[in-house]
């Protein structure tokens, strides 16, 4: 009978060699796969292996382990983040990773500070009561000088709030005595401040400072041009709004204000409502923006576990009204940031969704493959951006701004109402490929892109004749086989792992074509169904 581990277990040394579990009940059994564990069950496991690692460690006796976050592989692999403890006491500095084997065996650790945690004495020689008058004094020296640009000064200070505690400070590599005390007060723009102080216990001295209320994420409300009514993060320090999302790696938008260089001024307000969705206010187009990037962040970060463009969880900024009548929208890794122009007459913004994912996956290309933007690869570089702005369209699911196939329909740069580019049959546009040729990497690399266009839409959705949320497609193939797609979801991991594990800066159609299959069979095995439509889909644009 398969049973749940215990949260009280204990792990007996022949059984962290074995990988088997013994339980406080005193009934032994052969453990899971800890991959296969819930969260729960696998921070029991890391707190019943902590006396064993703590041994493999070498750690003295007076100090324990307690278990903090499990990480687990889905090969069975452990990585176990501890705090530590000596004498009972929290060690500030003292945590630790704990990476082993599937069958439990140590393989290495990471730890915040090397070496002993032992301080000189565990005899404070001030008083709790010292050392909350003593941080409060502290932290009243700070009043009227602002703890970093982005917040406002303290104005007040009520004192230490309870009774500090004891803790061994390691965090610098001298162990020692401390007390960990919290002082209260408010800024001066009405903003609480709760720092969080560490003092030596026998001198007082701050050894460490840190403000536990940070500048609010604020729920606000806007109205763009293309995405309509939506929900926006915002910034709120003070009684000051800002369009910047602490929650999606600080990310912002600006306005240009029809400058070509600069960082421009963001946006701020002291309501948060935004835009009216009409192009001749200048909010509007910010809405779009501000959505667009949260919106690319939320795509990538729950489709494929990305934080970010770069993968640091550190959000990009955005700004628009760029020029004067400037038809474009432009990534620049240079300043990591998106910039749109406003189009024709400065009343068409270039600010639709998949425009925005589009011209941020281009980042997402230049820190993964680095495709060259020339030739074919340059056509691959481009197509990635139209398969992944598509797909932010389709997570975004907005029902002003329809998720379709088709690449810039709602901007009308062409002036009748046709998009930019059609996945479905990419020739529709009058000068993409549909097919690969010899003579394809010498086109324009927005047109050189359809091949590869076309290849994921017959991936994901199939051949012929069909309706997609209202939008009518009818997609060839080279050798007139019939098609029937996997879906956009299993495209679209196939897409990013050959992405960012194959394909490198000089990749071609024929390097494609096998980066998408190792991708394939990576994901969904060699000869699964999957594997054989990347196939299929790329014969079908005559990819072989």
């Amino acid at each position: 009978m398969k049973r749940k581990l215990a949260v009280g277990a204990v792990l007996s040394a022949s059984a962290l060699l074995a990988g088997a579990i013994q339980v406080s009940a005193g009934m032994a059994y052969a453990a899971p796969n800890p991959a296969s564990l819930g969260r729960a069950d696998q921070l029991a496991l890391a707190a019943a292996q902590a006396p064993a690692a703590a041994k493999a460690l070498g750690l003295g006796a007076r100090e324990k382990l307690v278990v903090k976050d499990a990480v687990v592989d889905a090969d069975g692999t452990r990585h176990f983040r501890y705090e530590r403890t000596y004498d009972g006491l929290p060690v500030l500095g003292g945590d630790l990773v704990v990476h082993q084997a599937a069958n439990g065996r140590v393989k290495s650790s990471d730890k915040a500070v090397a070496g002993s945690l032992a301080p000189a004495s565990l005899s404070p020689k001030l008083t709790a009561g010292q050392a909350a008058a003593q941080a409060a004094g502290a932290v009243r020296a700070t009043v009227g000088l602002a703890h970093d640009a982005d917040e406002a000064a303290l104005a007040s200070v009520s004192g230490a709030s309870g009774s500090p505690e004891l803790v061994v400070w390691a965090a610098d590599g001298a162990p020692r005595l401390a007390y960990r005390t919290t002082v209260e007060g408010v800024r001066a723009d009405g903003t609480p401040s709760r720092q969080r102080l560490v003092t030596d216990a026998d001198s007082g001295a701050v050894l460490s400072s840190h403000e536990d209320i940070q500048t609010a994420n604020a729920n606000g409300t806007g109205n763009g041009v293309f995405v309509g009514s939506v929900s926006l993060t915002t910034t709120l320090t003070g009684t000051t709004y800002t369009l910047k999302d602490a929650t999606r790696g600080g990310q912002y938008t600006s306005t240009l204000a029809g400058k070509t260089s600069g960082k421009g001024t963001l946006y701020s307000k002291t309501t948060n409502t935004w835009g009216n969705g009409l192009a001749s206010n200048s909010e509007s187009a910010a809405v779009d923006a501000q959505y667009g990037a949260a919106v690319t962040w939320d795509f990538y970060k729950n489709t494929f576990g990305r934080s970010g463009i770069r993968n640091d969880g550190v959000g990009a900024y955005s700004r628009v009204h760029y020029g004067s009548n400037y038809v474009n929208a432009f990534w620049d890794d240079s300043c990591f940031c998106m910039t749109y122009g406003d189009g024709s007459g400065n009343t068409h913004p270039l600010t639709e969704l998949d425009v925005s994912g589009h011209e941020m996956s281009h980042g997402v290309t230049s820190n993964t493959a680095g495709l060259n933007y020339s030739g074919e690869s340059g056509g691959l570089n481009e197509a990635t951006s139209d398969i992944f702005g598509s797909l932010v369209e389709f997570y975004a699911n907005l029902p002003k701004d329809n998720p379709d196939y088709l690449i810039g329909e709602l901007i009308d740069i062409n002036g009748n109402g046709t998009p930019l580019r059609y996945m479905d049959k990419p020739s529709k546009d009058g000068a993409s490929a549909d097919y690969w040729s010899s003579t394809v990497g010498s086109k324009d690399v927005h047109y050189s892109s359809g091949v590869a266009n076309h290849f994921f839409y017959l991936l994901a959705e199939g051949s012929g004749a069909k309706t997609i949320n209202g939008v009518s497609y009818n997609s060839p193939t080279y050798n007139g086989a019939a098609l029937t797609g996997i879906g956009r979801a299993k495209a679209a991991q196939v897409w990013y792992r050959a992405l960012t594990v194959y394909m490198t800066s000089t990749t071609n159609y024929k390097a494609a074509r096998t980066a998408t299959l190792n991708a394939a069979k990576d994901l969904y095995g060699a000869g699964s169904a999957e594997y054989n439509a990347v196939a299929a889909a790329w014969t079908g644009v005559n990819v072989n």
